[in-house]
């Protein structure tokens, strides 16, 4: 999701929630105490050097519990942001406090509700690694019955 998206959807709600991966809520009293550029600049394990910018929100969950950060209050943090720093077309990756560091979500939006997405590591040079491409699995269910030895088919 880029800043353009999120702000096309804040337009059109009233109140802001966002939902972790494993379903629960971000309590409604957070914080966004950080709208940034956050930039990459590194060489993958097959040599190629690659540079990467994407924005950074930071969610912050403090004992305020008569804040609530409103749609209109978000997006003028975000055009701000986006003044100062060029931001747009970019990804939002998320970060958000979990019970013993820092965690980072990607971020979709589904029922209302800005989702925090899992992320994951990847191999970006696979060709290079020898790493093998997975093999396709297969159902039996999907193998046409022409694909297969019958009896008395000759096949065998």
């Amino acid at each position: 999701m880029t800043l353009s998206d999120i702000k096309k959807h804040l337009s059109q709600l009233e109140t802001i929630s966002f939902t972790l991966p494993d379903g629960s809520l971000v309590p409604n009293h957070f914080h966004v105490t950080e709208v940034g550029q956050v930039a990459k600049h590194f060489i993958d394990c097959g040599g190629t050097v690659r540079q990467e910018k994407k924005v950074s929100f930071q969610l912050w969950n403090a004992d305020d519990y008569d804040h609530r950060l409103h749609p209109e209050k978000l997006v003028k943090i975000i055009e701000l942001s986006e003044e100062i720093f060029n931001l747009e077309g970019l990804d939002i990756e998320v970060e958000f406090q979990g019970e013993q560091t820092i965690q980072k979500f990607g971020l979709e939006f589904k029922n209302n509700t800005f989702q925090l997405t899992s992320l994951v590591t990847d191999c970006l040079a696979k060709d290079k690694c020898g790493i093998p491409e997975p093999k396709q699995k297969l159902q039996f269910s999907d193998i046409q019955a022409g694909d297969s030895c019958a009896p008395g088919s000759g096949c065998c």
